[in-house]
């Protein structure tokens, strides 16, 4: 007959459990101990109930097992055990227990809690900085540009290897206003924010893959005894194969190296609409001087025809022909004057300034030709270099490397990557350790898609380095032939002015030695203006042709290194 709830089986009344569960039930697994010596009064919260029951052998496969210890709860009595296990298994150990208000487990939070902590000590340091974008203040500081920045000044000193003293300057030449244009125009702007994001690029290819952590609290309601809790926490620790981490570093380089060298590109074609504006800006110039001066001579043309018409030397229809040239001749000032404030404006878009920065600015376009330099734009060897050495080759052959890194790539992730996978879990009083490895099985495919669009790209980067390279011969080709048939029409139309102004020297001289009237002498000095406006057109197209072929080779001027840095600001 089983003992009432609450007493011995020998009649005496059993001890609740002590407050030291896990000391209690790890020295005291095998017998009670019966703690009838204790004093009278009120208990603790946990009394160790200690007694030893005895069990008749089992017979057959069972063996004689003994009660732990029972642990009970404050208001939870302990009753008799059964336990009774087959030979050579773990004795299974049964305590009845009366309303366990919550479980008996052993803490393990700490570990969770320092491996969030530990986790958030790995977190980067990285914050958004917000930058917010205002077209109303981007507006103002565009208008706000000017020619008399210190800090432009500190840049043309730094990059002219001489001192301005005079600042801010009133006349500037091709030099310093290719600098200028450098220091301001925003599509370098553009060009060293997108080599930024290429460099940004290098370092993402550098990183390592990061270990993953997997931590899965569990709880058995099945026991209770030694813990409920099985938690368990494994790492993922990835290890690239096959070099692709070189590879990519290689792709990410050459398209790096290429953005770079884009920005060089971009200083060029700056630099060529500079001298295009500054061309047609300092054409427009003379050829207003010459218009003005050939509408006066041709006014006083008019004026004496129309005195000979009034005194009947000649028909008043003879003076048909001169208005109507003087008409034209004052369309075609007007016309020199729109097209010389329209260059002033194209000068100022090149320069990335706005037109009122450019008042009461001189331009000085002495520098734009050197006739010295002329024949060595045509030299073979500079022509050889342009062909190899200019930065959108280059550029080109970068791409080119690039896409044959990435070929590489492609073929390396043929080859799976290792992934170590070393976990631990604490089961119910027992510490589990595990390692695994895991492998992608390349069984449906081996990588052979991305493959054969490497292979593609690779052929797509070779066929566009071939095409730059036939774009920049037929430049240097057309260039060079231009360049010759206009230094000849120069030439010519060089003669045909310097013959108008000896036949106008020989009038004025006929007409001081009184063989030659003063109509006879404007005439000759109109027909020269004429000439002169000639020779102004033959000499821009030959300015044009010296800068078509400065461009096709990228000779003599040399990108400055200080555009890959931008230390613009906007003070003025």
């Amino acid at each position: 007959m089983r003992p009432a709830r609450g007493q011995r089986s020998d009649g005496g009344k059993m001890i609740r459990a002590g407050p030291d569960m896990d000391r209690a039930r790890n020295n005291s697994r095998d017998s009670c101990y019966h703690n009838s010596a204790l004093p009278p009064g009120p208990r603790p919260p946990f009394d160790r109930c200690a007694r030893s029951l005895p069990h008749p052998p089992i017979q057959g496969n069972g063996i004689l097992a003994e009660s732990p210890a029972c642990f009970a709860w404050p208001g939870e009595v302990c009753t008799a055990p059964f336990s009774i296990a087959p030979l050579g298994k773990k004795r299974v150990v049964t305590m009845m227990k009366v309303a366990p208000p919550f479980p008996s487990a052993r803490p393990w939070c700490p570990l969770g809690l320092w491996l969030l902590l530990g986790t958030a000590a790995l977190v980067g340091c990285a914050r958004f900085e917000p930058k917010p974008l205002s077209a109303a203040d981007a507006a103002a500081r565009l208008e706000g540009r000017s020619l008399t920045n210190t800090a432009l000044q500190t840049f043309l000193q730094k990059n002219l290897h001489r001192e301005l003293a005079d600042w801010p300057e009133m006349r500037w030449d091709f030099e310093m206003l290719t600098l200028a244009a450098l220091y301001y125009h925003p599509s370098l702007d553009l060009a060293r924010a997108q080599w930024a994001v290429t460099r940004g690029a290098e370092q993402t290819a550098a990183q390592r893959p990061n270990p993953t952590l997997n931590v899965t609290p569990g709880y058995d309601s099945t026991t209770i005894t030694p813990s409920p809790w099985i938690p368990l926490g494994y790492l993922d620790v990835p290890f690239e194969t096959a070099g692709k981490r070189r590879y990519r570093r290689a792709e990410a380089s050459g398209l790096s190296e290429a953005a770079r060298l884009n920005l060089a590109t971009a200083a060029w074609q700056v630099r060529s609409r500079l001298r295009s504006a500054l061309l047609e800006h300092y054409a427009g110039e003379q050829r207003q001087s010459l218009l003005e001066q050939q509408s006066a001579l041709q006014e006083q043309i008019l004026h004496l025809l129309e005195q000979q018409a009034l005194a009947g030397a000649i028909a008043s229809s003879d003076l048909l022909p001169h208005r109507i040239a003087l008409i034209k001749l004052r369309l075609d000032l007007t016309e020199a004057q729109r097209s010389r404030a329209e260059a002033r404006a194209r000068v100022a878009e090149a320069l990335g300034l706005p037109v009122r920065a450019l008042d009461e600015i001189k331009f000085s376009v002495d520098s734009l030709v050197q006739r010295d330099a002329m024949a060595d734009l045509s030299a073979s060897q500079v022509r050889r270099a342009a062909l190899q050495s200019r930065p959108d080759i280059l550029a080109a052959l970068a791409e080119y490397a690039a896409s044959q890194a990435s070929l590489q790539l492609q073929i390396a992730k043929q080859y799976p990557d290792v992934r170590l996978h070393p976990g631990y879990q604490y089961d119910q009083g027992d510490n589990k350790w595990s390692i695994g490895i895991l492998v992608d099985l390349p069984i449906f495919h081996q990588n052979q898609g991305p493959i054969a669009e490497a292979k593609a790209r690779r052929e797509e980067a070779a066929a566009r380095f071939i095409a730059v390279q036939a774009r920049i011969l037929a430049e240097i080709d057309r260039a060079t032939q231009v360049l010759r048939v206009s230094e000849q029409t120069a030439a010519t139309l060089r003669t045909l002015a310097e013959t108008q102004a000896q036949r106008r020297e020989s009038v004025a001289a006929q007409y001081k030695a009184g063989a030659a009237d003063q109509l006879e002498v404007l005439n000759a000095q109109a027909e020269s203006v004429a000439a002169e406006l000639v020779r102004l057109d033959g000499h821009l197209k030959l300015q044009q042709a010296v800068g078509a072929m400065e461009d096709a080779v990228q000779r003599p001027f040399e990108v400055p290194a200080a555009i890959f840095e931008s230390t613009r600001t906007e003070s003025p």
